[in-house]
């Protein structure tokens, strides 16, 4: 083998050894861009969560209150008709 054919293998493997290097790279920009996205949906799905349940326990004492005060209405209700016939006792009297 010449000095020639050497120093083109040579010059050969190393342009392999670029082209394979810059393929690394942009395969490990590409990873590190997905493995950021990824990051991001982390946060954005603790975010969500922690969000569901500070509306969860909103709505259970939302729902807490509504039942409260449909008790009270319906106990009010009862009153007014307790009312109403100690009125027309009193008027039929």
């Amino acid at each position: 083998m010449s000095m020639d054919q050497l120093e083109d293998g040579v010059e050969a493997a190393s342009a392999r050894f670029d082209r394979a290097l810059a393929r690394l790279d942009t395969s490990v920009k590409k990873f590190n861009a997905r493995i950021g996205e990824l990051h991001r949906m982390e946060v954005d799905t603790q975010r969500l969560v922690s969000e569901r349940a500070k509306l969860a326990s909103e709505l259970d004492k939302a729902s807490a209150r509504a039942k409260r005060l449909d008790d009270s209405a319906h106990d009010v209700s009862r009153r007014l008709v307790e009312a109403m016939e100690t009125v027309r006792d009193v008027l039929a009297k």
